[in-house]
């Protein structure tokens, strides 16, 4: 049974992809996207199409997982190259680089979505992220996407509240962005970098750690944990025996964060975090 405020949003929901008739869902496998899959599936059935993009930013593991999640929903299942590191506004990494991969993503599926019959790409955009610095949202709006939860005003926090009511495995997987947003703004992106900063973390998950982030920084690995975990880590974690790894990433050093894990910290740089947009 769902609270009165979550079951008019769900209805909400409901309403509009019944609106929609048939939809084409660009699902990276995070929670938000598995929300929207679902739900979509659940209105439209075989109306209703994910598509994964496969790149280099993606982690293999992560990849493997949405391959199941979508076979535990039910819905139609469709993998696509896209190449965003080929174009060089992109792999120079700018601050409006989510704005290249974005377009990279949505010129793919749409003209996808037009050859199948698909009026609209979905994404998996929520309401918090209309309040984040996301130039990404430009570039899918840009091309005609639409983001339902977005425009039915539902947050990150009640995401996790409606996966869990429909019974998706991943309601409390922590969020996983794309491996590029491991950079700081300016250092340009190859590969190779993605490839070690993916090995890294995948290290760190087989420890036990779910909420992290490696950063990139140079020849420099940063790791980012909750502030909480932060001495048990120190005390309990065999550094030498880590660090050894990381070099065999790729990485010279390796450092901790002392301040903590802060999803997009590196957005601090900016000052922009504040500036809103508007979906719908």
């Amino acid at each position: 049974m769902l609270p009165d405020r979550l079951q008019s949003k769900w209805d909400q929901l409901t309403a509009l992809f019944s609106d929609l008739e048939c939809a084409l869902i660009a699902y990276s496998g995070g929670i938000d996207s598995t929300l929207v899959a679902a739900v979509a599936y659940r209105v439209l059935g075989d109306r209703a199409l994910a598509v994964t993009a496969v790149s280099p930013s993606l982690l293999p593991e992560d990849l493997a997982e949405a391959c199941e999640q979508a076979a535990a929903i039910g819905i139609r299942h469709e993998l696509v190259e896209t190449h965003e590191l080929d174009n060089p506004n992109y792999a120079a990494n700018p601050v409006n680089r989510c704005y290249f991969c974005k377009s990279e993503l949505h010129n793919t599926l749409k003209p996808l979505a037009i050859e199948r019959g698909y009026p609209y790409v979905v994404d998996g955009i929520n309401a918090d992220d209309l309040s984040d610095y996301r130039p990404g949202i430009q570039a899918a709006q840009e091309r005609g996407a639409r983001s339902p939860l977005a425009e039915v005003g539902i947050t990150k926090l009640e995401v996790r509240e409606l996966a869990k009511h429909l019974g998706l495995a991943c309601w409390d997987k922590p969020a996983q962005p794309c491996l590029s947003s491991r950079f700081p703004y300016g250092e340009a992106i190859t590969s190779a970098k993605l490839h070690r900063v993916g090995r890294a973390e995948v290290y760190l998950r087989q420890l036990g750690l779910k909420t992290l982030r490696v950063r990139s920084e140079g020849d420099t690995a940063r790791i980012e944990l909750p502030a909480d975990q932060l001495k048990a880590f120190v005390l309990t974690t065999d550094l030498s025996t880590l660090v050894a790894a990381f070099k065999t990433f790729g990485f010279v050093y390796v450092t901790l964060d002392l301040e903590g894990f802060r999803s997009g910290k590196l957005n601090q740089v900016l000052g922009q975090s504040s500036d809103r947009i508007e979906i719908g």
